[in-house]
């Protein structure tokens, strides 16, 4: 099964924009702002659509293009929304070799997204990352905070539905 890009609609409230816009007026004028200015507003939406990277641009006079080659370079800024489930599959070498990669590709089949990308409903988003430090369990994979070890394909669709 082949995985579109989907797209969640951005939905931002007049409350985050004004503690952003609050935030901006604080910072804008202090060298290095970006950066902070950056953070603050993915801990106020979660990630950095390009509808924020356009508040900032406006309202710092800096560049969009300048924002968006940041918000691209650093891992720690996020381009899509992040689901209430997030899920991480280790591709690190010793999961990989374990078959996480066939894990990584049974979550892209039932959830119908990619890597980085999130459910439409905002339920589940799918990430890859190196190590989580539990080589021993491999293949790994984390929803939130729980660590689920030595996986097959098979048992993926069981535990989705614990979070359903």
């Amino acid at each position: 099964m082949a995985c579109t890009k989907q797209k969640v609609p951005f939905s931002g409230t007049k409350e985050q924009e004004m503690e952003l816009k609050e935030t901006i007026n604080q910072l804008k004028d202090t060298k290095g702002c970006l950066m902070p200015i950056m953070q603050k507003a993915q801990e106020i939406y979660g990630y950095l659509p390009i509808e924020v990277q356009t508040m900032i641009s406006d309202e710092t006079g800096i560049p969009l293009e300048k924002i968006y080659g940041v918000s691209t370079f650093y891992a720690q800024f996020a381009l899509q929304p992040k689901g209430k489930y997030q899920i991480s599959v280790c591709l690190g070498t010793a999961c990989y070799v374990k078959g996480s990669g066939e894990i990584f590709k049974k979550l892209e089949e039932l959830l119908g997204i990619t890597n980085g990308e999130c459910t439409p409903d905002g339920k589940f988003s799918l990430d890859s990352c190196r190590c989580v430090g539990a080589c021993g369990l491999a293949p790994v994979m984390m929803i939130n905070d729980e660590v689920y070890g030595r996986l097959t394909p098979d048992q993926i669709p069981g535990i989705l539905a614990k979070y359903q």
